[in-house]
């Protein structure tokens, strides 16, 4: 595998979207390696169709064991159909979610458990992980304001309309992610202005490469 595989994380209302939309311009300044941005669940036909399912305001009585299925078969199929062929050409992909908002959503918010959603995700994946993510942090507070505010442009879906305390636990579960992943994760405090984050984000980024690029990685 030739490419470079990393993923933004956070809360609902982190603003990973709109720093992306700020930073991939400056990333592709700086390689001359086709940079490809994709999000999840989705980023193929086929796991689009299952972020569909998923995410579908109405579906309320969707079990806590299929929604964190639907996830891991979503992303098994992004993986095979967009992930794999392009870090096998050497691209860059960078992805909005991955296996942490698995782990933070249905592992802790939902209580399924860390190592059990864990597991079905190395399943899903064959234990690719990505070699960088940056974790938006963001109290539940503030990112469901963001979402209110915002709510005549954003898409509004079934996890957004979860009661405080369920986005309290998925940032819980962030938080014991980053515990488990340090040499991974990055964290960004995303209650700052969009573009001190960005900055931030761009930098962690450039830093991770230089020091890769340093020690001969």
């Amino acid at each position: 595998m030739l490419g470079r595989f990393i993923s933004f994380e956070g809360p609902d209302g982190s603003g990973k979207t709109s720093v992306l939309e700020q930073i991939l311009p400056e990333i592709r300044k700086w390689t001359d390696k086709n940079v490809i941005l994709t999000r999840e669940p989705g980023g193929s036909e086929i796991a689009e169709s299952v972020r569909h399912i998923i995410l579908k305001p109405e579906n309320t009585a969707m079990d806590s064991r299929t929604e964190a299925l639907l996830y891991a078969a979503s992303r098994r199929q992004h993986l095979a159909e967009r992930v794999l062929p392009a870090l096998n050409r050497g691209d860059w992909v960078i992805t909005d979610r991955y296996v942490d908002s698995s782990i933070a959503y249905q592992g802790v918010a939902r209580g399924i458990g860390i190592e059990e959603v864990y597991e079905m995700n190395q399943f899903a994946t064959e234990g690719l992980m990505p070699e960088l993510t940056l974790y938006l942090d963001v109290r539940a507070e503030v990112g469901l304001s963001r979402i209110e505010r915002n709510r005549h442009v954003d898409e509004i879906n079934r996890l957004d309309k979860e009661k405080l305390e369920f986005h309290q636990q998925v940032r819980q579960g962030y938080l014991q992610v980053l515990e488990r992943f340090p040499e991974r994760i990055v964290k960004i405090n995303a209650e700052n202005d969009i573009d001190t984050v960005s900055k931030e984000c761009l930098e962690a980024i450039l830093n991770h490469i230089r020091k890769e690029e340093e020690t001969g990685l």
